[in-house]
């Protein structure tokens, strides 16, 4: 009875022993949860096919010891301006957002937005990046450990009635994504509407705007095609772009020991910008076949008609430099700056 009872002792030890080893081992396997908080719903484009990428990638690439939460929609609370600062003050670990939504808070990054500059987002996502590693990472960004810098496809509006020229576009009610969008749309004579990209289904379905301007792999989460009919395309050329950073509270990241830093590391900067703003731009293709399928109404401008808007949308540059001078910004050496990195990378 004694020795039963003995070997029922040790064979509880040893089972106490193992759980202690298991917690151990799991505890050990995953030492760091990262909360990544964005505004788009999970399902969307970004969210899928970049963030999700770049999550299991960095738990890959830790070994486990890194598990990333996603929460999109906003789920942590808070509306989308509010993501960079939500980052800057630890309320999350790492935040996706627009730098628009923050109007004149990160200037310089406006440059990579202004009319017409935009060749195809990759290439412009490698400019972005060289020019926030060279001169950004240190001033207007010096609060945030910036993890990827990169743009969009190319933007075009979507509207309730057609647009075929810059006198159309008069007296409509445009949401503009970020403040450089929306000093061209006033420029062009329209009203612009400041709305972060959640509110834009409820805009046009209550007629608070009559069109927006967003890239069409935007267009699919939203149902854009659904509520508008009209689309207006400039070719081979981008209307605009929108600038966007992966973002993560500084603290944290120094807080990483070596090893996580360097899995974090692996999957940041100018080739996952690359990655990110090329798989963006791929998404417009099957997002436009929708409003095809749809049969709605896609407006492509002759190059003759592109140069009128192009030529329209000029003092928007000047407008800007302007601005940004007030801000110690040389405007003017800055797109010079912009336009030779777009050109170094575009191929």
């Amino acid at each position: 009875m004694k020795k039963r009872t003995f070997i029922k002792g040790v064979a509880a030890a040893a089972l106490m022993a193992g759980a202690t080893a298991l917690s151990t081992f799991s505890a050990s396997a995953q030492e760091v949860t990262l909360k990544l908080h964005q505004f788009l719903p999970p399902q969307a484009n970004v969210p899928k096919q970049v963030l999700d990428v770049w999550a299991d990638n960095v738990e890959k690439d830790s070994g486990g010891k890194i598990k990333v939460e996603r929460f999109g929609s906003m789920a942590l609370g808070g509306k989308p301006p509010e993501l960079m600062d939500q980052a800057i003050d630890g309320v999350v670990d790492i935040v996706w957002t627009v730098v628009g939504y923050t109007p004149g808070r990160f200037p310089s990054t406006e440059v990579f937005e202004l009319p017409f500059m935009m060749t195809n987002a990759e290439a412009v996502s490698r400019a972005y990046w060289e020019l926030f590693d060279t001169k950004l990472k240190d001033t207007e960004f010096k609060d945030v450990h910036i993890l990827g810098t990169w743009v969009h496809g190319p933007g075009l509006f979507h509207t309730k009635d057609p647009v075929k020229n810059v006198e159309d576009l008069r007296g409509m009610k445009i949401r503009g994504g970020s403040r450089s969008v929306n000093l061209l749309l006033e420029q062009l004579g329209a009203t612009p509407v400041g709305m972060p990209v959640p509110a834009i289904s409820e805009g046009l379905s209550k007629g608070v705007i009559d069109g927006t301007t967003i890239p069409w792999e935007v267009t699919t989460a939203l149902k854009v095609p659904e509520l508008v009919k009209n689309h207006t395309e400039f070719g081979g050329k981008a209307l605009y772009t929108l600038t966007f950073v992966l973002a993560m509270n500084k603290a944290k990241y120094e807080s990483l020991s070596p090893e996580l830093k360097a899995a974090v590391d692996k999957n940041s900067g100018m080739e996952f910008s690359a990655f990110a703003g090329k798989t963006q731009e791929a998404a417009d293709g099957p997002a436009r076949q929708i409003a095809v399928d749809l049969g709605n109404n896609i407006i492509t401008l002759s190059p003759e008609e592109v140069a009128k808007w192009e030529e329209a949308s000029q003092p928007v540059y000047e407008k800007w430099i302007a601005e940004v001078g007030e801000k110690g910004i040389d405007g003017k050496a800055l797109i010079e700056e912009a336009k030779g990195l777009i050109a170094k990378y575009t191929k």
